[in-house]
């Protein structure tokens, strides 16, 4: 049902457009025949109206993946560098719970392990909304921070490294057979503020599968039980996202964006000093308001990275509509 329901949105957008073009490029004939400047000028302004429908409509049609409109995990981690790496994460993470907001989708933490003195070193998020791993599937990669930092006396400026990782959430139609002996499963006390429940059992649940050496770690719950499935469920998806990621890059003939943290593997860089600029360095797509992208403001960067994802060619991004 969801599928069709796409589907006939995606169709019904098409037919209006197509007949709303038909109408106003008749009226505007009609208008020159007649010499009524008025409504020439009334269809060109619909015209105009038009293309940001019709540039909406284009990004959607990037995101017509296999589980593109499947909810998504983001997994944060912090990169070497200790409190600059950490507090960089937690920006991070905040940054990607605004831009979700902005769409009105759900953001739930599932597990957070806090820095030593700020910010922290991983944290996994569930971001339910339709479209979600479409719209966050290219923001996998390294991030690259650069600042005078606050927590440096001297006030000298520091580069610091985070990596994002985002896979699908499966749903029932897909299967995924782990057999328990390829896994190790660990439990350990929840970390976190709040709630005597917090740091007195051991209800956390990390999952690791031995042959590829994912691991996936649950503590949102207060329920081991709950925080097990809920693990099982995540490890599930990262191994479906895997294969995806095997069959993407068997099409496409393309690395996986998946690489150490730090230096020459970052996918975006966000300078704050001593200029002010956030480049992707896959597309060439730029900001001058860091402020801005920190807060939310991603669409245009994962526009175009989507387009060139498909397209593979630099600086690929949607085109305008003349």
């Amino acid at each position: 049902m969801r599928e069709r329901q796409t589907l006939e949105d995606g169709i019904g957008a098409v037919k209006s457009l197509t007949q709303a073009l038909a109408d106003n490029l008749e009226l505007i004939a009609m208008g020159e025949e007649e010499g009524d400047d008025s409504i020439v000028a009334e269809a060109e302004d619909a015209l105009r109206s038009m293309r940001g429908e019709v540039k909406a409509r284009q990004v959607e049609t990037l995101l017509s993946g296999e589980a593109d409109t499947n909810d998504t995990y983001m997994e944060i981690h912090a990169g070497a560098g200790g409190t600059e790496s950490q507090d960089w994460a937690s920006m991070l993470l905040r940054m990607y719970t605004r831009w979700a907001e902005r769409r009105r989708f759900k953001v739930e933490v599932l597990e957070v392990h806090d820095g030593e003195e700020a910010g922290v070193k991983s944290a996994t998020v569930l971001i339910k909304g339709h479209n979600a791993y479409g719209w966050l599937k290219t923001e996998s990669g390294v991030h690259r921070l650069v600042r005078i930092s606050p927590y440096d006396s001297n006030a000298r400026r520091h580069t610091s490294f985070a990596s994002v990782w985002v896979y699908p959430v499966i749903d029932d139609s897909i299967v995924i057979e782990i057999p328990e002996s390829e896994v190790r499963i660990d439990t350990y006390r929840s970390s976190g503020s709040g709630g005597q429940h917090v740091n007195t059992t051991d209800s956390a649940v990390r999952i690791t599968h031995i042959p590829t050496g994912i691991a996936v770690a649950c503590q949102a719950e207060r329920s081991q039980h709950k925080n097990r499935a809920k693990a099982w469920e995540m490890l599930r998806s990262r191994l479906y996202e895997e294969e995806l990621k095997k069959r993407e890059a068997a099409a496409n003939a393309t690395e996986s964006s998946k690489s150490d943290i730090g230096w020459g593997h970052q996918i975006r860089s966000y300078v704050l000093q001593p200029y002010q600029l956030v480049k992707d360095l896959r597309t060439g797509v730029e900001s001058t308001s860091p402020s801005d992208v920190l807060d939310g403001d991603l669409d245009e960067f994962m526009e175009a990275s989507l387009s060139h994802r498909i397209s593979g060619s630099e600086g690929a991004a949607i085109a305008d509509i003349d």
